[in-house]
């Protein structure tokens, strides 16, 4: 079994702990009314998407996303919190000393020794959901999970869906597709864009992901015989129908939008395998980007 299979097999427990200490960090992450911003790179980018779209859907404050080599200085936030599992990445560590003084930070990692525990004001230390793995599964889907607690969003169900992911098969003929399309709305979107970068680091996918209300505009032209379109989330009236006409494979998920993530971290792993590729070892990529002074 490869360090991804093993990982990612092993997040219904990762998530159960997480939620579990969501508590013990309440003052490490964001209050309600404060205005914050979650930044991260690669999947933790993505992550940070997801968690901005849930904590203001649920009311609890203006929350923007960014790629850390993206944030906008001259804004102002009460809060910026920053997903960084290996707690080394360039990009990261460097926001986090130009905010130093100025704004209230929050790192949450994998690793405590890292540069990234002194670089932040104030830690989340989930080392036992860190990953050997270059590609990303179970800590980001933790970290999220951990976020999920803290805004009373999380429930066992959640859990019990993610074991569903693991043990139910993969959708006939899923792994023959020859392009991916991964649809989302609000905090799925993240989700979505999260999909479609896995497909691609691990299984070198052709894939493309997508707000669903956007899949109209374009995005269903390359839709056809041999393609599939994975919502995750509850979809929009007659999107389901609209890919059934091209031709396409539709998978409308069901399970809560984190599991299903779960279920297409097993599909790069099958599509990886169908075309001898070692998910261990992703093309061009390492466990962290630290570019060089």
């Amino acid at each position: 079994m490869s360090h991804v299979e093993d990982e990612l097999n092993s997040q219904p427990e990762c998530w159960i702990r997480a939620a579990a200490e969501a508590g013990r960090y309440r003052d490490a992450l964001p209050a309600p009314g404060e205005r914050v911003a979650i930044v991260g790179c690669g999947t933790s980018y993505f992550m940070a998407q997801a968690a901005a779209g849930l904590r203001e859907g649920t009311g609890q404050g203006e929350t923007d996303a960014f790629a850390a080599s993206e944030f906008p200085l001259g804004r102002s936030y009460d809060r910026v919190v920053a997903l960084t599992r290996s707690g080394t990445t360039t990009e990261v560590l460097g926001l986090l000393g130009a905010l130093r003084g100025r704004t209230r930070t929050t790192a949450v990692t994998g690793d405590p020794d890292t540069p990234v525990m002194s670089a932040a004001d104030d830690l989340v230390v989930l080392d036992f959901a860190d990953e050997r793995s270059v590609v990303q599964t179970r800590f980001a889907t933790t970290a999220l999970t951990l976020l999920r607690a803290h805004l009373g969003r999380h429930a066992d169900s959640v859990v019990a869906d993610a074991r569903t992911a693991l043990s139910t098969p993969l959708p006939q003929g899923l792994v023959d597709c020859t392009q991916f399309t991964f649809l989302g709305r609000g905090w799925t979107v993240g989700l979505a864009n999260e999909a479609g970068l896995k497909m691609r680091e691990a299984s070198l996918s052709w894939t493309e992901a997508y707000p669903a209300m956007e899949y109209r505009h374009g995005p269903i032209s390359v839709t056809t015989e041999g393609t599939a379109t994975w919502m995750l989330g509850e979809a929009p009236e007659g999107l389901a129908r609209d890919v059934h006409a091209t031709g396409g494979l539709w998978i409308g998920g069901g399970l809560d939008p984190l599991a299903e993530l779960v279920r297409v971290q097993r599909l790069a792993v099958a599509v990886a395998a169908a075309r001898g590729l070692d998910p261990d070892q992703p093309r061009h990529l390492t466990r962290s980007v630290i570019l060089a002074p």
